[in-house]
């Protein structure tokens, strides 16, 4: 990765892990100011993880340089995509989770989340990951490798919750994209908590209202 990861603790000795993945371009500094809006006390002291996204050429940029979780070939974000960058992504994210894992968090006290190309990175790895995660977290993005995804997703996963939110006026990932994307995962098996909003490619305050109530359910202690 470009640089080493954000993190920030709400109190010492966090019981559960939030990972999340910024967007094309961004950093992971992109979402630190989501952590004063949360309340999730109720859940005991969490580590929220930012990752910073490899410095790669974009195609579709022109080839300029920056933060990515992996190419992007084209507007069409189906039929064109970059595969092996993605698989290599899941290989760094996977790392992390192995590192959360390492420092005590169990993975099932583990929710992983994104932004756009985050979004696409955390329901790619997600999905596959050979342990049952807390949660899995799709924000304006999509389901990459979608026609593989069957094939390849892990049994651990198979019920494991998801939240899915987009804005109605999104027009870097067309509405469309998404509410296909929640229904492959739904249709997985994935029980699936779908939100919508009238927003652009961006976050809102209800968005993330209704992430906080999400999470203290997918996290609250046994």
């Amino acid at each position: 990765m470009s640089l080493p990861p954000i993190e920030i603790e709400t109190a010492p000795q966090p019981r559960a892990t939030v990972l999340l993945m910024h967007g094309l371009g961004a950093d992971g500094n992109d979402f630190v100011p989501i952590v004063r809006e949360m309340d999730l006390t109720a859940v005991g002291p969490v580590r929220f993880v930012f990752p910073n996204a490899p410095i790669m050429p974009v195609t579709i940029n022109g080839g300029m340089r920056m933060p990515a979780w992996y190419d992007i070939l084209g507007t069409d974000l189906a039929k064109r995509e970059d595969e092996a960058g993605l698989r290599q992504s899941r290989a760094l994210i996977e790392a992390l989770i192995a590192n959360e894992k390492a420092r005590g968090i169990a993975a099932d006290r583990i929710v992983i989340a994104g932004f756009s190309q985050g979004c696409a990175m955390a329901l790619l790895t997600g999905l596959r990951h050979a342990e049952r995660l807390a949660g899995i977290v799709g924000l304006s993005g999509y389901l990459p490798l979608a026609g593989m995804t069957a094939a390849e997703r892990h049994p651990a996963n198979n019920q494991t919750p998801v939240f899915m939110a987009h804005g109605l006026r999104d027009g870097v990932v067309p509405i469309g994209r998404a509410t296909a994307s929640r229904d492959a995962v739904a249709a997985l098996g994935n029980p699936v908590e779908w939100h919508e909003y009238p927003m652009e490619h961006s976050v809102c305050m209800e968005e993330i209202a209704d992430l906080n109530a999400w999470l203290l359910r997918v996290l609250a202690p046994a």
